[in-house]
C-alpha cells in the first residue's frame, strides 16, 4: 500500500536518490544535496507554522511504500512564486501585419519575457521512481496536492500553475534552448538549467533579450518545440488537464515547455472534494482518494469506500485509518476517482 505524507529529514537519502534519477531538465529536482536539504527544512517549517495569508512557503510531499518505508515519489506545492525571485516565462502573442500598398496581410507570433504569475502558487516536482510507475502512483502523488490545498485554501494563492518539462533529446540537447537562450547565456543547457534552479535568477534578467522574439525567425526545430511537453511528461499533462489546468500560451524560457494554470477554487480536488466522517466497517464500491483534515500531519491514500449520504460518513478498511493516522469519527476529505 502507498500513502502520501509531508517529507521528513529522515527521508533525505531517498529524496536525493530521486533527484539523481530525475535526469536532465528537471529544474526543481537538481542533483544538489545541500539545496535539497534546505527544501526539506523549508517544508517542515511550512507545514508546522500557522499561516493567515500566503507568503513564500514550500510544501514537499512524498509517496511512501508503507511495507518498506521507502520513499518512491515526490511532488511539491510552492507558494508565492515571482515575489522575492522573478518567475520568468515567455508569453506568446499574435499580431497582424497589414500593408494595403503591398496588398498583404498575415499573422505572426511573437514572444515577450514576462513575470506573468507573480504571487501565484506552483505545483510541481512530480516524480516517481521508474520501478514504481504505473498502477496509479503518479496520479496519487499528484492529486494529493489538491486535497492538501483544499484543507486550508487560505495558505495558497488564488492562481495555481504548473510548469511542464519541454523537449529535451536523448543526448541532452534542447532545440529551443540551443537556438534561442544559448545565444544570450553563452553556456550549456545543463549549466543554465542548474543555475536557474539554485540561484536568485538575476542572471536571466541580466542576459535575456528585453525585446520581443519573432517566432518565425527561429529554426523549425525550435518553433516546433514551443508549448510541447517532454515525452515523459505527457501523462502529467493529462493529469493537469483532467484537474482543470489549461495552457494559455505561456512557456518556459529554457526548453519552451508549456505552463499550465487554473483558478485555485476551480480545481476538481478543491471544488469537488467533501468532508465526511470516517468509519471502520470494511471496503466499499466507490473508488477515490482520501486524506485527513490536517496540514501538519497530512496523510492521503487511495481507497475503495462505502458512502453513507444520510449521515455523512465514509466506511473503509481498518488499514486505511492506520495509514491516515485517524480514528473512527474523525473528519476526512474524499474525492472520487
Amino acid at each position: 500500500m502507498f500513502r502520501v505524507r509531508p517529507i521528513r529529514t529522515s527521508d533525505r537519502d531517498d529524496f536525493i536518490e530521486l533527484a539523481r534519477l530525475s535526469g536532465l531538465g528537471f529544474t526543481s529536482l537538481p542533483d544538489d544535496p545541500k539545496l535539497l536539504e534546505s527544501r526539506i527544512l523549508l517544508s517542515e517549517e511550512s507545514f508546522a507554522k500557522a499561516v493567515k495569508e500566503p507568503s513564500e512557503e514550500g510544501y514537499l510531499l512524498v509517496l511512501e511504500h508503507m511495507d518498506t518505508g521507502k520513499i518512491i515519489g515526490t511532488s511539491a506545492v510552492k507558494v508565492g512564486v515571482g515575489k522575492s525571485k522573478p518567475f520568468f516565462s515567455y508569453k506568446l502573442f499574435s499580431i497582424a501585419q497589414v500593408s494595403s500598398t503591398a496588398d498583404r496581410r498575415f499573422d505572426m507570433d511573437l514572444m515577450i519575457l514576462v513575470n506573468e504569475y507573480a504571487g501565484a502558487t506552483e505545483v510541481g516536482t512530480l516524480f516517481v521512481h521508474p520501478e514504481f510507475r504505473g498502477g496509479g502512483t503518479g496520479s496519487l502523488i499528484a492529486r494529493s496536492r489538491y486535497l492538501l490545498i483544499a484543507t486550508e485554501p487560505e495558505r495558497f494563492g488564488r492562481t495555481i500553475l504548473s510548469e511542464l518539462r519541454g523537449v529535451v533529446n536523448d543526448d541532452g540537447s534542447c532545440p529551443f534552448y540551443q537556438h534561442l537562450a544559448k545565444k544570450f547565456f553563452q553556456m550549456s543547457f545543463d549549466e543554465a538549467d542548474y543555475l536557474s534552479g539554485v540561484s536568485d535568477k538575476q542572471f536571466i534578467s541580466d542576459l535575456m533579450p528585453k525585446y520581443p522574439i519573432y517566432v518565425d525567425l527561429l529554426p523549425p526545430e525550435a518553433r516546433d518545440a514551443i508549448g510541447q511537453v517532454h515525452r515523459d511528461g505527457k501523462g502529467a499533462r493529462r493529469l493537469l488537464e483532467k484537474e482543470g489546468f489549461r495552457y494559455d500560451r505561456v512557456v518556459d524560457i529554457f526548453d519552451g515547455g508549456p505552463t499550465m494554470s487554473a483558478p485555485r477554487d476551480d480545481l476538481l480536488g478543491v471544488k469537488n472534494s467533501r468532508v465526511l466522517h470516517i468509519a471502520k466497517s470494511g471496503a466499499g464500491s466507490v473508488r477515490g482518494l482520501l486524506s485527513n483534515e490536517r496540514m501538519d500531519g497530512f496523510r492521503a491514500c487511495p481507497v475503495m469506500a462505502g458512502l453513507n449520504e444520510k449521515d455523512g460518513t465514509i466506511s473503509v478498511e481498518s488499514h486505511v485509518l492506520d495509514a491516515l493516522e485517524v480514528a473512527a469519527g474523525d473528519p476526512v476529505r474524499f474525492i472520487e476517482s
